[in-house]
């Protein structure tokens, strides 16, 4: 599947505002979006990775699978922009779908700003807000060869 959407920042951009919003089903780079919200005025760039692990609720996860609603990207956009609006900081988010194996990156966000304080706090609420508002479910694989969908959003 390619990428649904993006909005990639001009080298040295600065000020607030979604640099990039995404729906992949390829590997994640944690640079890349990093890289989307530094800027020469920004003395914190908070980056969070969502990890698969290898348990769940006392069983082990041998893998997982995401799928997508066709309108996600827009709710992850839209996700990002109240954030960035609420806050006046860069916000970058990409969420991955398909099949993830154990140690895979689900999920990777990053907000920059003047000090770390409120970039911890912004990155935090980004995450919160995507897991509860973006269409996105994801499927549990046990080492026992039972299966289980959690819904990521809701």
């Amino acid at each position: 599947m390619p990428e649904l959407s993006a909005q990639h920042p001009e080298r040295g951009e600065t000020g607030g505002g979604v640099r990039l919003a995404e729906i992949s089903d390829r590997p994640l780079d944690p640079a890349v979006v990093d890289a989307a919200v530094r800027g020469p005025s920004y003395g914190a760039v908070v980056v969070f990775t969502g990890v698969v692990r290898d348990h769940d609720g006392g069983q082990a996860v041998s893998a997982l699978e995401y799928s997508a609603h066709p309108e996600a990207a827009r709710f992850l956009r839209e996700c990002c922009a109240a954030v960035a609006e609420s806050t006046g900081l860069p916000i970058a988010a990409v969420h991955r779908i398909g099949d993830l194996a154990v140690g895979d990156l689900a999920i990777v966000t990053a907000v920059a700003a003047p000090h770390r304080a409120e970039a911890f706090a912004a990155c935090s609420a980004l995450v919160d807000r995507i897991k509860h508002e973006v269409p996105i479910w994801k499927r549990q694989m046990f080492a026992d060869g039972l299966s289980e969908w959690v819904n990521a959003c809701g």
